[in-house]
């Protein structure tokens, strides 16, 4: 699954209507409902505030409202965008100027589709894959050698701890878990003590 790289706002104007559209992230149903009422609030004078969500590890719940505009033309368009880009954790609201001209059924679907699309694509996508953190104990002879080859990998540990030993907590996909522990195992000469903890969700940039 993937996520927004962060919030952000894009507005576009279509037949004199202007369209708002504000993506958040979201962790839980309490989090996305929260943040919708306060926009609405925030913008109690928009004609429109279409809504969209969607949320858990594989993106299991979706919501979407169309806030008085015709049936299907708002909420389930915005929606199908997220949906379509793999998106969870993810809520839309798009805030409707309208403008005097009416746009019709089909014109309305394809405004608030683009104006999630575009949103997305201003603020970016992260990708969401399994990590599991491994600490590895080194005595101090070896860290320098062992740190800075972890460097030379692209890998930045999450914690390194110096005591008895050096202890450093990195993060490894789950896919190169063995490739990293031979290579840990080559590094140090078999010095290295590796132990796997938790396996948990990392982003990395699409």
């Amino acid at each position: 699954m993937r996520m927004i790289r962060a919030g952000g706002t894009r507005e576009l104007e279509i037949r004199r209507s202007r369209f708002v559209c504000t993506l958040a992230r979201a962790g839980d149903e309490a989090e996305a409902t929260d943040f919708i009422a306060g926009h609405r609030r925030a913008h109690r004078d928009a004609t429109h505030n279409c809504t969209a969500y969607v949320l858990g590890e594989r993106g299991e719940i979706t919501r979407s409202s169309d806030d008085g505009e015709p049936a299907g033309t708002a909420g389930i368009p915005m929606l199908e965008v997220l949906v379509r880009r793999g998106l969870t954790g993810t809520v839309a609201v798009v805030t409707r100027y309208f403008g005097g001209v009416k746009l019709g059924a089909g014109g309305l679907v394809r405004a608030y589709g683009q104006a999630v699309a575009e949103t997305v694509d201003a603020v970016g996508v992260v990708e969401l894959r399994p990590v599991v953190t491994v600490t590895a104990v080194v005595d101090h002879a070896l860290a320098g050698r062992f740190l800075g080859d972890l460097h030379g990998r692209g890998v930045q540990p999450a914690d390194v701890r110096y005591g008895a030993a050096v202890e450093a907590d990195v993060p490894v996909e789950v896919a190169d878990l063995e490739a990293f522990e031979a290579w840990a195992a080559e590094v140090t000469a078999g010095r290295a003590t590796l132990r796997r903890g938790a396996t948990t969700q990392a982003e990395f940039p699409r």
